[in-house]
């Protein structure tokens, strides 16, 4: 399987590296692509570096428009946004596909393979929400990075692999990262 990943500029950068490093130790094809301020982000919160997330995935440049993830010809899973900025949100609702993270969003959407978000901002406003509700009609799934606390977290990467679980979920693929309820 190949599951294509985004990482935009919004805070929360740390679900998306996680995700990649779960994904790898999954045995799961990877496909990485990262706004230009999400380069910075992932470096300033976790201390990553383009080196460290090439070792994650395979590394697609955001302003390569010929790379594989850009055709609906090339088979995917689906795809991930993790976290995802307003500002990438946006963009998907509109259908804008300007650089290669928006226009592999809409690759899955016109192929109706899984696109989920895991937008990371609060407070929300009109203009958000509207959003929202546009890209679920087009058949995206929004995954908030919201973790649960249910399955009593004792530690930050808890929250986090919470989060990371629940995006795997939506992609379909087994995983132990937390305990279920009832379980």
């Amino acid at each position: 399987m190949r599951i294509v990943v985004g990482i935009t500029g919004a805070s929360g950068s740390v679900y998306g590296v996680r995700l990649l490093q779960v994904l790898k130790e999954l045995g799961v094809e990877s496909h990485l692509v990262v706004s230009q301020t999400g380069v910075e982000v992932v470096k300033y919160e976790t201390g990553v570096d383009v080196r460290g997330l090439r070792d994650l995935a395979v590394w697609h440049d955001v302003g390569d428009l010929f790379a594989p993830i850009a055709s609906g010809s090339f088979r995917t899973g689906g795809m991930v946004i993790v976290p995802c900025s307003m500002h990438t949100l946006g963009a998907v609702a509109q259908g804008v596909t300007e650089n290669l993270l928006l226009r592999a969003a809409d690759v899955m959407l016109k192929e109706g393979r899984p696109l989920l978000l895991a937008p990371r901002e609060a407070p929300l406003n009109k203009i958000h929400v509207s959003n929202m509700l546009k890209v679920m009609d087009a058949g995206a799934r929004l995954i908030p990075a919201s973790p649960a606390f249910y399955h009593r977290p004792s530690s930050l990467q808890d929250l986090v692999d919470f989060m990371v679980g629940k995006l795997l979920d939506g992609l379909g693929l087994e995983h132990n990262l937390y305990q279920r309820w009832g379980e």
